[in-house]
């Protein structure tokens, strides 16, 4: 069967006892549980990598345009809070794939779901935090920090109800129940 071993009734008795359904509905042993996570992680951080990449690049480019010689002493603060956001979230979000490549084959799958897990929760902060910065810069320029900043606060806030108080919410009594099935 290419190289997958068979679970469930299907499978020889001492593959039976290393499956488990831990609520999921799909019998795995624990090592296909890590690495299902894993490959899970990664198509996450794709959507998130490349969302970040563009907006560091965008980024870079802003110092040499005309108009940023005129800069604040605000929009310069911000502006090197958020470049330098971008930067850390790209490096988190990435970081995972160059932890995968230097553990690869050592059997730590599960301390590696479990560190690129924590890095890219931290990732998608510092992703916040760029993302914020970049939305009070271009909203000063245009309109003035007086409704910059509660603009970019109302931006803040709904990041912050979609990523974190949502999922919470939302997930709650499903998460108690089905503990540890992911």
């Amino acid at each position: 069967m290419d190289g997958v071993r068979p679970t469930g009734e299907d499978a020889p008795p001492a593959h039976r006892e290393d499956c488990v359904l831990r609520g999921t509905g799909r019998p795995e042993t624990d090592l296909q549980r890590w690495d299902r996570n894993f490959t899970e992680l990664l198509q996450e951080l794709r959507v998130a990598q490349t969302g970040v990449q563009i907006l560091f690049g965008f980024l870079l480019t802003v110092p040499f345009s005309n108009r940023f010689s005129h800069a604040t002493a605000l929009q310069i603060a911000v502006y090197t809070i958020t470049v330098l956001s971008a930067a850390v979230a790209a490096a988190l979000l990435i970081a995972p794939v160059s932890h995968h490549r230097r553990v690869f084959r050592k059997g730590h799958k599960p301390e590696l779901v479990h560190w690129a897990d924590l890095i890219a929760q931290a990732g998608l902060l510092a992703l916040l935090v760029a993302m914020s910065g970049a939305v009070f810069l271009v909203l000063d320029v245009l309109k003035g920090v007086a409704l910059a900043l509660p603009l970019t606060v109302a931006v803040v806030i709904v990041y912050c109800v979609l990523w974190y108080l949502m999922p919470n919410v939302v997930y709650s009594d499903k998460a108690r129940s089905t503990e540890g099935s992911d």
